[in-house]
This record gives structure tokens, sequence and C-alpha cells, in this order.
């Protein structure tokens, strides 16, 4: 196990609009806010598309439809995010898995962000795992 600590910072309501890309507008908000360290909340609207890394792939899977956003969760940063993300289509049938680039809002997705003070979130390659994997590191305020 790895651990540093934070202290609870800021609370940040976000609501995302028809046609914004998730990932992309995540990643301009944390920019141009300097954001460090962040945890997602709680994240409620609906996708028109959703574009999903499932475990063990390389590649994502789009699905298309009136999807509604039944949870989101991970970490942010400017330096980087990880989000998995589960919707249900129009007949209630869940599909969940890595967040990729190319989730499309369908008419809001409002999403609550916990800023995390005196931690840095970085993603850099793990040689254990083989992926860019989460290090947390204490900053000065």
């Amino acid at each position: 196990m790895i651990h540093t600590a934070g202290r609870p910072y800021l609370v940040h309501t976000l609501r995302l609009l028809p046609n914004d890309d998730l990932r992309a507008t995540l990643a301009q908000w944390c920019n141009e806010n300097g954001i460090e360290a962040a945890a997602v909340v709680s994240a409620v609207g609906s996708l028109s598309t959703a574009m999903l890394r499932f475990g063990g792939r390389q590649e994502s899977t789009m699905i298309n439809g009136d999807l509604e956003v039944c949870s989101l969760s991970g970490t942010l940063s400017r330096h980087g995010m990880h989000l998995h993300l589960a919707v249900a289509d129009r007949d209630g049938h869940m599909t969940g898995g890595h967040a990729s680039n190319g989730c499309v809002v369908r008419t809001t997705l409002e999403i609550v962000v916990q800023e995390i003070g005196g931690v840095r979130f970085l993603r850099k390659h793990d040689e254990r795992t083989g992926y860019d994997e989460l290090f947390a590191e204490p900053i000065t305020p």
C-alpha cells in the first residue's frame, strides 16, 4: 500500500451541457482552475454516447442511445484523471467500465467534485502493473 494524506478543501459543483465531452470538459476545467487533486463525489445526468473500456481490454466500446449516468467515480487533476462510469440504457440494462474520451452529454451532467488540499495527483508509469497509475505526493499549499 502507498499512503499520502491530504485535507478536504473546496467543493465544486459542475454542470456539463448538451454535447460536452466528459473527459475533455473535466480536463479543461482542471487545467483552468489549477486542480492538483480532487475526487468525484456525485454525478447524475445523461449521455448520448458512452465510450467505455472494459477490464482487460485495450480498446473502448461505443454505446449510443438515451443513457442515464448511474455512477461516476474517480480522481481528477490537471496532471491527469482516472474515471469509471456506469450507465443504464432505456431498458435499464447497466454497463460500466473505464470512461474514455468520447462520452457525450445528452441533456445535462451534474458533477460534485471534492478538491483535496496539500496533495498533488500525478499519473506515472508503474513497472509493477505496466500502466500509468496514481502517484500522490504531498505539496505545500
